[in-house]
């Protein structure tokens, strides 16, 4: 069953500069030279994406690629100079500013990368803020954000200011005080980028674990492509304004659309990206406890090569589709080219 389109953009523009409307209106497709010719900057060029419903959707570039700005487009914290942003159908940039407060406040939740956690209230406080400003009843509030702050492991901390938390847990209060609205969609822009590896590593597992439980639809920020892999169901690569790709962790891997793309995952080890159903060989003919077709290599790389024989491969609901061997977990941890 094909899933449910959540949010999606239609030839997504964002041009700064005099005239930029006029000069798009004018131009309905304009080149990156005609548009530095004008004397504008072209921040998001012709972005257009679907976002399936219960998706993490990560948006990948280097600093000044555009990817902050189409997220924000796609919220529309600033607006685009043309396209069409569809929410469950709904054109966000039709909206009126009574309806899309509206959305912002009950269908939205968002994070970035600096916390923003008001100094002056406990984490109780920080996580009920936007139940507060909706005018929910304050013995309700209270309770929805108590749930949300041990859903985040930040039990026992209620009462505790942001100044006395670490950064780690700053975070996970700026992710509670998005969550408590029980938003639709969630945008995260770079939430992790300022934490030390450790942490960050703990933040990306308490995400997954969040995702698991919550199910929502994820559009997440980041620069770091092993982050990515970690978390993402598909990958957009973007380039001066421009989306170059759009694929699983897997395809972007095997199947760069550009040198770019290339070269953006080249030092990824591929034991990290690459799953068994990918090196399998089709069809039953061995025996064996079987491995998951959706696992990485780099988690079952050991058992293979210890065994054998050939391991057969499950797919989720158990049934035997192929089998892997030692050869193909060979190929991929050491040979030429690869980092293991």
């Amino acid at each position: 069953m094909t899933p449910k389109t959540k949010l999606s953009c239609r030839n997504v523009w964002k041009l700064y500069g005099a005239n930029a409307e006029a000069f798009l209106k004018d131009n309905p497709s304009p080149s990156g030279e005609e548009i530095r010719s004008a004397g504008i900057i072209g921040a998001v060029r012709n972005a257009s994406i679907d976002i399936a419903e219960g998706e993490i959707f990560i948006i990948m570039g280097l600093s000044g690629s555009g990817k902050s700005t189409l997220v924000r487009c796609l919220s529309r914290l600033i607006e685009p100079t043309g396209g069409e942003v569809l929410f469950d159908g709904v054109d966000l940039l039709t909206a009126s500013e009574r309806e899309l407060i509206q959305i912002r406040r009950h269908k939205m939740g968002m994070v970035f990368q600096h916390f923003a956690l008001l100094p002056h209230l406990t984490v109780l406080q920080n996580v009920m803020f936007p139940l507060t400003v909706q005018g929910a009843p304050k013995a309700e509030a209270e309770a929805k954000a108590r749930d949300v702050v041990e859903l985040v492991g930040l039990k026992g901390r209620e009462d505790y200011y942001p100044r006395e938390l670490s950064g780690g847990q700053q975070q996970r209060v700026g992710i509670a005080r998005s969550l408590v609205t029980e938003p639709d969609l969630w945008f995260l822009d770079e939430p992790f980028s300022a934490l030390d590896p450790l942490i960050r590593r703990e933040m990306q597992d308490e995400f997954l674990r969040l995702q698991a439980r919550l199910h929502k639809t994820i559009v997440f920020i980041t620069h770091d492509f092993e982050e990515a892999v970690r978390l993402a169901d598909r990958i957009a690569i973007m380039k001066d304004g421009e989306i170059i790709q759009v694929a699983t962790p897997e395809e972007l891997v095997l199947n760069p659309a550009t040198g770019y793309v290339a070269e953006f995952t080249r030092h990824i080890p591929r034991s990290k990206v690459l799953t068994v159903a990918g090196l399998m060989t089709p069809g039953a003919g061995c025996s064996g406890e079987p491995v998951l077709q959706s696992a990485r290599i780099s988690e079952v790389a050991e058992r293979i090569i210890s065994a054998e024989d050939a391991l057969p491969v499950a797919d989720e609901a158990g049934q035997i589709v192929g089998s892997i061997d030692r050869t193909a977990i060979a190929h991929v941890l050491f040979g030429a080219g690869d980092a293991a």
